[in-house]
């Protein structure tokens, strides 16, 4: 029984060390995977966060174009209708369409109810393309405008423009950042009992992020 137990017990010291290795190695290569990327979204949000406080630039857009585009009747009955006459005919690159509805407003003393306002947009994150419709007119306004190097990382952080292979990339990262996370923690609790968890600075983060978060939303 001894020489059984002694056995069952380095086996599992055994399967213990390889689980060790297999996670340390996904953490080194997940995190190889994402470290670049971890940069810029760390480079761009800290600049996010500290926009108003540091006065941070934020990058700035320049004109490209202004156009006044006549609306042939046929397809101003529906906002779909229109994104595929600017798609088709047009050739605009629209990913986008919002549609702000008519709602009466005070002015003067007057209840004045303005059109309905049917917003497309598109083109990617340096380039943007950004047309308006107000329900009713013969005509809609086009623009195009070109973000500064710094305007264009700052919304590929947001994943705007950057199309679906960026928004897939984008989660790799996520995911990839959601895997160091765990496997960090597995790693830094080998060995560690609960009570030495609880009381690390796994411990604390997470008492703070509580706290923190908490505050933030209550």
């Amino acid at each position: 029984m001894n020489s059984a137990a002694a056995t069952a017990g380095i086996n599992a010291r055994q399967r213990s060390a390889r689980t060790h290795r297999i996670v340390r190695q996904l953490h080194l290569w997940i995190g190889a995977w994402g470290a670049i990327a971890a940069i810029l979204y760390g480079i761009s949000g800290f600049v996010m966060n500290h926009r108003a406080v540091l006065k941070i630039p934020q990058g700035g857009s320049t004109d490209l174009s202004k156009i006044e585009l006549p609306v042939p009747g046929g397809v101003r009955t529906t906002p779909e209708a229109m994104r595929t006459w600017l798609r088709d005919t047009q050739k605009l690159d629209i990913d986008n369409l919002r549609v702000m509805p008519s709602a009466p407003i005070e002015f003067n003393g007057q209840t004045v109810k303005p059109p309905a306002r049917w917003m497309f947009s598109g083109g990617n994150a340096r380039v943007t393309t950004q047309a308006e419709y107000s329900e009713g007119n013969a005509s809609m306004i086009v623009r195009q405008t070109e973000q500064s190097p710094l305007a264009t990382l700052l919304r590929l952080h947001k994943s705007v423009g950057g199309g679906i292979a960026w928004t897939l990339l984008g989660d790799t990262f996520a995911f990839s950042m959601i895997a160091l996370g765990i496997s960090g923690l597995l790693l830094w609790g080998r060995g560690r009992s609960v009570k030495q968890m609880v009381f690390s600075v796994v411990g604390v983060a997470t008492v703070v992020l509580l706290l923190i978060g908490g505050a933030a939303v209550i």
